[in-house]
């Protein structure tokens, strides 16, 4: 094999692995280190629903820890993840802004008013919100629910993890980034 072919061949199979570990998420954590974790504020939509009015809501509002929930309606983990959230929603102070947010395609086969139903069925009673466009969720990494992700006073990212969590690991999360 020629010099030139072998330098080719390593070169694509550089740019193959690169591929490879941006899709996967590899990368996730050296781009986000380059970026510094900001997340850019977004407003969604707020359901009227127990512990929501209808309008919008800025998530995350700077100079509060935001502790942030993503669900589905059709997500069995996220059903049972609602408990624990109830607790620790009860539990934290004026000073972090806890939220839930689903990215469902309302208007297809979940209307906004599946969603307040699964709500009030699994006792929400915080701010429930719908990002449409996933800019959210896309800033702070999710490839699924349920998510959650921790964002400090200064608007950085500070924790995110997928699965199922407990009312301390909620928590612990939350007091983590204060």
């Amino acid at each position: 094999m020629k010099r030139r072919e072998l330098i080719a061949g390593f070169g694509a199979l550089g740019i193959f692995g690169a591929g490879a570990a941006y899709q996967t998420g590899a990368l996730d954590s050296v781009l986000r280190e380059e970026e510094d974790d900001y997340i850019e504020p977004v407003d969604v939509t707020r359901f009227a629903a127990p512990g929501s009015t209808e309008g919008t809501e800025t998530i995350p509002e700077e100079g509060r820890v935001t502790y942030l929930a993503l669900f589905a309606t059709w997500c069995g983990t996220c059903a049972s993840k609602m408990e624990p959230l109830g607790e620790a929603a009860e539990q934290v102070d004026d000073d972090v802004q806890f939220v839930s947010m689903t990215n469902e395609a309302l208007g297809q086969s979940t209307t906004e008013e599946d969603v307040i139903n699964w709500w009030e069925e699994h006792d929400g009673n915080w701010p429930v919100t719908h990002d449409a466009d996933l800019e959210l969720e896309m800033q702070v990494g999710a490839r699924g629910v349920p998510y959650s992700a921790v964002i400090d006073a200064d608007n950085r990212l500070v924790w995110s993890d997928a699965g199922y969590k407990d009312t301390d690991e909620i928590l612990d999360a939350i007091d983590g980034a204060r």
